[in-house]
C-alpha cells in the first residue's frame, strides 16, 4: 500500500537538506528527517516518534516508489535515500569523549539498535526490489545506502564502550544483510570488489570517513578511528596499492597521537600497509623513510604493547628500505636502519629494570640477530652485556625474557662463532649459573619451564664447545667429580656425550 505522508508531514522552511521536493513522498521524508536532526531531536519522545514515522513510511511505500526520479532529477528518490541512511548514520554514532564523563556513551546502543531497525527495513525493501521486474531503479539507490550502512553496521557490531549486546546483534544482522543484498561473499569483496572487472566501494567508504579524518576532526567520533582501521585491514594486495594516498596521512596521524591506544592503533595501520603495498611504491616520494621515522620515535616510550607493535612493523620495514642499498664488495657494508634500531633496543635493555618491557625486549632480540646475521658483531660487546644481565634475573614463573636471552645466545654463537671463543670462560659460568639456580629452583617455576630452560642452557653449552675447539668438555669434566645435582650432571653429560669433530653447522 502506497502511503502519501505529504499532508501529515509539510516540507518545512530552511531546510539543511534537499528542499524543494516534486513528490509529496520526497516532502514526507524530508520533514521526518528534520524532526530527526533538527533540535527537536534531543528531546526523547520526539526522536522516538520520528523514528517511528520514518519506519512506518519505509514499510508503507512501495519500492518503485522509494528509488524512482533515479535518472532525470536532481532531487530523486535515490538521492533522499542516502540521505535518510547518513542521518540515520549521524543519529546512532557515538558522541565526542569528554574527560571525567563516563556515562557519554549510555544512550548510544539504544539508538544504534533503533537505526539499526530502520536499515534492516530499507535493505529489506531493496532486496524485493531486485526481485521485482517493475523497479530496475534500485541499482542506482542502492550505492547511496551501502556507504553510510555499512559504516553504521562496523561502529555498532564491534565490541566497544558504546555498543550491548543488542546493539552489535542489531548491527551484524544489518552488515550481513547489506553483503546479501550487495551479492557479496565478504567484507573484503564488497570493499574491493569480487572480482577484477567489479569495481569496489572502498573509495566510496573512504571519501564518507575523509571528513572526519584530517587533524582537526578525527576525534570528534571516537568510532572513526576504529572503522577506518578495521575496513583498511579487510583490503590486502593487490587491492591497496591504488588506495595509498587515501589511507597513509590517517595512519600516521592516528599513530602520532599522545594516547597510546591511539599509537598502537595506528602502528598496526601502518604494519598492515607496510605487508601489503609493494616496495616500490613504498620506496617512491620516500614513503618508507617517513614511516621509518613514525616508527622510530616510538621506541623513546616505555609502553610496552607499543615497542611490540612498533618492533613487528620495523621488522618487516628493514627489507623494504634495505632494497635500495647497494653494497660494494671493495667497502665495509654500510649501517641499516636495523643496525641503528638494534642499537637503542640495547641500549634501553641494559638498565631497564621493568618486567613487561625486559620481556617484550628480549622477545624481539632473536629476529634482529636474525636479520642482521654476521654483521650482528658490529654489536657483540653490548648484546654479551644483555645476555649475561638478562640470564642472572629470574623473570617469574614463565621464563619468557630468558628463554628468548638462551635463543637470542645461541643465534649469536652460529652468526659469530669465530669470535666467541675470547668469550669462552664468561658464557660459560652464567650458563652454569643459570643451569644450577634452575636445577635448584623448589618451586617458583612449572617444571615444563625448568625442562625448557634446561635444554636451552644445554644446547648453548654444545655451541660454545663447537665454537671453542672443544674447551667445554674440558672444563666439564672436572665438574662431574664433585656435582650432587642429578639435573646438572644430565646437562653436562648431554655436552660431553656430543661426538667429537662434528660439523659446526650440524648442531
Amino acid at each position: 500500500m502506497e502511503h502519501d505522508s505529504s499532508q501529515d508531514f509539510p516540507p518545512r522552511e530552511g531546510s539543511s537538506l534537499p528542499g524543494e521536493w516534486p513528490s509529496a513522498l520526497g516532502q514526507a521524508f524530508t520533514q521526518i528527517l528534520h524532526r530527526l536532526t533538527g533540535q527537536e531531536s534531543r528531546r526523547g519522545k520526539a526522536r522516538d516518534v520520528a523514528l517511528q514515522d520514518l519506519g512506518a513510511l519505509i514499510e508503507a511505500t512501495e519500492c518503485d516508489k522509494l528509488f524512482e526520479g533515479s535518472g532525470t532529477s536532481l532531487h530523486g528518490m535515490p538521492e533522499m535515500m542516502g540521505q535518510v541512511a547518513k542521518a540515520l548514520e549521524k543519529y546512532a554514532a557515538p558522541p565526542k569523549e569528554q574527560e571525567g564523563r563516563s556515562d557519554g556513551h549510555s544512550s548510544v546502543p539504544e539508538k544504534a539498535a533503533a537505526a539499526g531497525l530502520l536499515f534492516l527495513k530499507l535493505l529489506r525493501k531493496v532486496e524485493a526490489a531486485k526481485c521485482s521486474l517493475v523497479c530496475p531503479a534500485w541499482k542506482t539507490g542502492l550505492p547511496r545506502l551501502a556507504g553510510p550502512i555499512y559504516i553504521f553496521a562496523v561502529t555498532h557490531s564491534l565490541k566497544q564502550p558504546w555498543t550491548s549486546p543488542r546493539s552489535q546483534d542489531v548491527a551484524g544482522e544489518v552488515l550481513t544483510l547489506l553483503l546479501q543484498v550487495t551479492e557479496c561473499g565478504s567484507v573484503a569483496g564488497f570493499l574491493h570488489g569480487e572480482n577484477e572487472d567489479e569495481k569496489g566501494r572502498f573509495t566510496l567508504i573512504m571519501g564518507l570517513l575523509k571528513p572526519d579524518l584530517n587533524k582537526e576532526s578525527w576525534k570528534n567520533n571516537p568510532a572513526t578511528k576504529h572503522v577506518f582501521s578495521w575496513t583498511l585491514q579487510q583490503v590486502t594486495r593487490p587491492w591497496l596499492t591504488q588506495h595509498l594516498e587515501r589511507i597513509l596521512p590517517p595512519s600516521l596521524l592516528i599513530s602520532d597521537d599522545y594516547q597510546s591506544e591511539n599509537k598502537i592503533l595506528g602502528v598496526d595501520c601502518l604494519h598492515h600497509i607496510v605487508l601489503n603495498v609493494p616496495a616500490a611504491d613504498l620506496l617512491q616520494y620516500n614513503r618508507a623513510q617517513v614511516l621509518y621515522h613514525a616508527l622510530f620515535n616510538h621506541l623513546y616510550t616505555p609502553e610496552h604493547h607499543l615497542i611490540q607493535a612498533v618492533l613487528l612493523c620495523l621488522l618487516d620495514l628493514f627489507p623494504i628500505m634495505e632494497k635500495a642499498l647497494h653494497w660494494k664488495g671493495d667497502a665495509a657494508r654500510p649501517t641499516t636502519h636495523c643496525d641503528e634500531v638494534l642499537q637503542l633496543i640495547l641500549t634501553h635493555m641494559e638498565p631497564e629494570h621493568r618486567l613487561l618491557l625486559r620481556r617484550t625486549y628480549a622477545r624481539n632480540l632473536p629476529a634482529f640477530v636474525k636479520r642482521l646475521g654476521i654483521l650482528t658483531v658490529r654489536h657483540l660487546k653490548r648484546l654479551e652485556r644483555v645476555i649475561l644481565g638478562y640470564l642472572e634475573v629470574y623473570d617469574g614463573p614463565e621464563e619468557e625474557a630468558r628463554l628468548k636471552i638462551l635463543e637470542t645466545l645461541k643465534l649469536l654463537m652460529q652468526y659469530t662463532w669465530p669470535r666467541v671463543s675470547c668469550r669462552l670462560v664468561v658464557l660459560l659460568k652464567a650458563l652454569l649459573k643459570l643451569i644450577c639456580d634452575v636445577a635448584r629452583d623448589p618451586n617458583l617455576t612449572p617444571e615444563t619451564v625448568k625442562t625448557a630452560l634446561l635444554e636451552e642452557a644445554t644446547e648453548c653449552l654444545i655451541l660454545l664447545d663447537r665454537c671453542s675447539q672443544g674447551q667445554v668438555k674440558g672444563l666439564l669434566a672436572k665438574i662431574l667429580q664433585s656435582c650432587e645435582d642429578s639435573k646438572v650432571v644430565n646437562c653436562i653429560r648431554k655436552v660431553q656425550h656430543v661426538s667429537e669433530g662434528t660439523p659446526y653447522g650440524e648442531t
